[in-house]
């Protein structure tokens, strides 16, 4: 994905305040071997390709006056109520060196699991990205959570997701909970009351059932 850029000589509060009012927003350029390189970008073009999750997930080509170099957004900051970009940060990246950087997970076959398919369970996303570490080749835009076997009130971990080759998730203590399939409290209420009336009816049933006939007393 090609991102255009300029470079900016004028810096400071002011400066990036002006910037905004003709429709650029600030940013940075940093990392490697080069020195930071302070940038502008077309705010509307950058409002919008914010909006895309591979925007956040991919190596960009960031073209700054004709010369492009391999970057990833490390940060963008936004004003509190208006939808105006105020700022956005690019890290150079190495092709021969890893990098540290947060996918999308993307939560597959929640219908199809006995979680949801059996029990009528609800899948509680506890993460929606997952931290990895990887070449810039190999950095994928989302990683695929598959939920088919998941049953109720078990757990998706980090370790049950098949990932792409050349990535490595990184974990922060133990191995972190993805998703979780709890069943709602009305639902097995709801189930329990349905089975009541079928347990109570079993016994009257038998009860009701009618004598077998004795054999005629023989004179």
């Amino acid at each position: 994905m090609k991102v255009i850029a300029f470079k900016r000589e004028l810096q400071g509060t002011g400066a990036s305040r002006r910037l905004r009012k003709t429709g650029q927003t600030p940013g940075i350029v940093y990392g490697g071997t080069a020195s930071p390189v302070a940038i502008t970008l077309d705010h509307n073009a950058l409002y919008h390709a914010l909006k895309k999750e591979v925007f956040h997930a991919s190596i960009l080509d960031l073209e700054i006056d004709g010369v492009t170099e391999k970057v990833l957004l490390r940060d963008f900051q936004v004003h509190a109520y208006k939808q105006l970009v105020l700022h956005a940060d690019f890290q150079r990246v190495d092709p021969n060196h890893k990098i540290h950087v947060k996918v999308p997970l993307h939560f597959i076959n929640a219908d199809v699991s006995p979680a949801v398919k059996l029990h009528g369970a609800v899948i509680s996303h506890v993460m929606v990205e997952l931290e990895i570490s990887c070449l810039p080749a190999n950095l994928p835009e989302f990683i695929v959570a598959d939920l088919t076997k998941l049953d109720a009130g078990q757990s998706l971990h980090v370790k049950d997701i098949a990932l792409p080759e050349g990535v490595t998730a990184i974990v922060h203590g133990d191995n972190q909970t993805v998703a979780i399939a709890v069943v709602p409290a009305g639902a097995t209420a709801a189930e329990a009351e349905a089975a009541a009336p079928a347990a109570a009816a079993a016994p009257a049933a038998k009860a009701a059932a009618p004598a077998a006939a004795k054999p005629a007393d023989k004179k």
